[in-house]
């Protein structure tokens, strides 16, 4: 999958480097994964959640965090559309960030 953009997540783990080694590793294992629906996810993600419009919840590190990506299957396009902690994640609509 092609990621849109790593630049979002580093941003994010220089603020909280607690969550660096996570987000690197999510970051390598999407960059080789080939998903064509949310099942493919489920099977690596089993606590993955999934919105309206192709969106994506993903726990990061242990739920301390969240990351909501925008999948575009037949492109294999995964775009960042936030990262946060969950104080964070409470304040934002989910559904329309």
């Amino acid at each position: 999958m092609n990621i849109i953009s790593k630049r979002t997540l580093v941003k994010f783990y220089e603020q909280h480097p607690q969550a660096k080694s996570a987000l690197e590793v999510w970051h390598s294992d999407t960059r080789k994964a080939i998903w064509t629906t949310p099942e493919d996810i489920k099977q690596v993600y089993a606590s993955a959640s999934f919105l309206k419009d192709n969106r994506v919840v993903f726990n990061i590190k242990g739920n301390d965090f969240r990351l909501i990506v925008h999948i575009d299957y037949p492109r294999k396009i995964v775009r960042v559309k936030f990262i946060g902690t969950h104080a964070q994640y409470d304040k934002i609509n989910a559904q329309e960030i």
